[in-house]
């Protein structure tokens, strides 16, 4: 490529793009893959981004991806974790320490075992959750062992973990959705605070990218801000990089790929539905998190039955969203994924992704916007 973009986020990662690949896990309940595998990972660090593997895999899986990654690219890339605020080994103790009435954890059981039952599902083991206390850590363990040089946090960052990570010769990521947040991991010590708007998938904030960038940009300098949601092309990183980003970091628009570890059907549900296609919903995680449209979540809605906290929610539903895979419910099962799905037409290679992006941003930027300044 004759052009490209450079920015403090490149030089602190050492990459030479700044785009960044969302690590994205698949909500299919027992979290055997992941969206953002080796093959994707390491096709986004070659092509100069920074690729990063996807949360939600049991600590012996992520190993075992890491070390694949490694085998695929000698460019950095990072791993990707959920780590709630509230570790709980088991249901019981999370319902404690969460202090949440035993009656609503009964009633949102009754409801998932009554849906598993009316559908006829076959009986599946109970899946071990990645959010229980023991698999963070066991995770944690994995990712320091194994000296990935970065490590990503999407779900709030605990300062301790930044701690940990800087002893470890990591930069660390931590990902927010709003100023308040954005504020705490800087001064806990983030190397680089993603600021992700409403409009991204996964677990989303309530305010939009569009206002969100530039008030963290404002609130946390000079720790570089990285763009997400709603961010599938050149356009969008330009846009990203005016409102003060160092650059973005994208999930949905990687879904629709040959490398994404993702089922064909999701993938051709991405290429079909509109920007009008997702939800927001706590059903899988008990956290607000952005879903493509799909049974289960309009069944829950109807049903008018609560959810639950992180992990608890989790927890409970993890065997019934286990038996929907086995059973190859497909009108059941989605895929965390962001509005930019009605941007996305057709599969391609991820490294595309990336060259196509900084082609037209550049192009943007020193071409079309200069046209556009007049004296």
């Amino acid at each position: 490529m004759a052009k490209r973009i450079h920015t403090k986020l490149c030089d602190i990662l050492n990459i030479e793009h700044p785009i960044i690949l969302a690590g994205m896990a698949t909500p299919f309940g027992d979290f055997e893959g992941n969206a953002s595998g080796p093959e994707l990972v390491a096709a986004v660090s070659n092509a100069g981004g920074l690729g990063l593997i996807g949360a939600g895999l049991h600590a012996e899986d992520l190993r075992d991806q890491i070390r694949r990654t490694k085998q695929l690219t000698q460019k950095p890339f990072g791993v990707d974790l959920l780590i709630p605020q509230n570790l709980s080994p088991t249901l019981t103790e999370a319902a404690r320490v969460l202090n949440v009435d035993p009656v609503k954890v009964e009633e949102v059981s009754r409801f998932v075992k009554a849906i598993g039952e009316e559908m006829g599902l076959p009986d599946v083991r109970e899946g071990r959750i990645t959010f229980a206390e023991e698999e963070v850590r066991s995770q944690l363990r994995v990712v320091f062992e194994e000296k990935v040089p970065v490590l990503a946090i999407g779900l709030g960052t605990p300062a301790w973990v930044i701690s940990e990570a800087h002893s470890h010769g990591m930069k660390q990521i931590s990902l927010v959705g709003n100023v308040r947040n954005a504020r705490q991991v800087a001064e806990d010590g983030a190397d680089v605070i993603v600021a992700q708007g409403y409009e991204a998938g996964g677990h989303t904030g309530k305010v939009g990218t569009l206002v969100l960038v530039p008030q963290v940009v404002d609130a946390v300098s000079p720790t570089p801000v990285v763009a997400a949601g709603g961010i599938g092309d050149g356009r969008g990183l330009a846009a990203a990089l005016v409102l003060g980003a160092q650059g973005v970091l994208c999930g949905t628009v990687f879904l629709a790929t040959y490398e994404a570890m993702i089922p064909e059907f999701i993938k051709q549900r991405i290429i079909k539905y509109n920007e009008e296609d997702t939800r927001i919903s706590r059903i899988y995680t008990g956290k607000t998190a952005r879903v493509m449209k799909n049974k289960l979540v309009e069944i829950w809605e109807r049903s008018g039955t609560p959810t639950l906290p992180m992990p608890i929610q989790s927890m409970i539903n993890n065997k019934l969203l286990r038996g929907l895979k086995k059973s190859n419910n497909l009108e059941y099962l989605t895929s965390f994924a962001g509005q930019v799905i009605g941007m996305i037409k057709e599969l391609k290679k991820a490294d595309d992704i990336v060259f196509g992006m900084v082609n037209e941003a550049v192009g943007l930027i020193k071409e079309k916007l200069p046209e556009m300044v007049v004296s």
